[in-house]
């Protein structure tokens, strides 16, 4: 249960203040990348040591596949990523509320500029990108665990920096469950890409990391 924990508080802290940002803060660009990146880091370091920090399905399907974990951890942790991301989207539902801010805008992903299937590209790149660096990042093999967190921190914000005018930048089904079940509209009919396209990028960078010898 402590890993499960784990991984709730580090998937909560990174919604909550990721979308914060978006909302409550009104964040630029590299405001928001920086606060999902940081708080990504920051959940790392704090949590990490007890679960792994994964803080995100995607993340949980490319060690699955790449046995760094079993499967029935493995559906634990996708539980309690969904409960702590949606968890933290009620707290800024209400934090937003109390402002007299709209309640359907809590930072949920969308692509209202550009096709689905270009969306759909984005996210399974962006994920892909993500998976690699945080699989090679924590190899056993040449890994380097003291930097760990933040190279993923770092990593995650640039990323969401180049995705968010494209598609929110959410890289995390979690992420965008949250938000999109509170807001509805478009954000909840277009969640299905959002857990689809992550997975298959996280499925990609598993067999990519394993060929670049990520794994033993």
């Amino acid at each position: 249960m402590q890993k499960y924990l784990a991984e709730f508080m580090g998937t909560f802290m990174l919604v909550f203040l990721g979308t914060g940002a978006v909302t409550v803060a009104a964040g630029s660009t590299l405001t928001i990348g920086l606060a999902f990146g940081l708080a990504i880091t920051v959940s790392a370091y704090a949590f990490g040591g007890i679960s792994g920090g994964h803080f995100n399905p995607a993340v949980t399907t490319a060690m699955l596949i790449n046995r760094r974990i079993d499967g029935r951890d493995a559906l634990g942790y996708v539980v309690a990523q969904v409960l702590g991301a949606t968890v933290a989207s009620a707290c800024i539902k209400l934090f937003v509320s109390g402002l007299g801010l709209a309640t359907n805008q809590l930072g949920q992903t969308d692509f209202p500029k550009i096709s689905t299937g270009l969306a759909f590209l984005v996210e399974v790149l962006v994920t892909f990108l993500f998976l690699l660096v945080i699989l090679n990042v924590t190899s056993d093999r040449h890994g380097n665990g003291d930097f760990a967190g933040l190279t993923i921190g770092v990593t995650l914000a640039f990323l969401i920096i180049v995705a968010l005018n494209l598609t929110g930048g959410s890289l995390n089904p979690a992420r965008s469950f949250g938000p999109a079940i509170f807001a509805g509209g478009s954000a909840l009919k277009h969640l299905w890409l959002y857990i689809l396209a992550p997975e298959v990028g996280a499925i990609c960078a598993a067999y990519v990391g394993r060929f670049m010898g990520s794994e033993d």
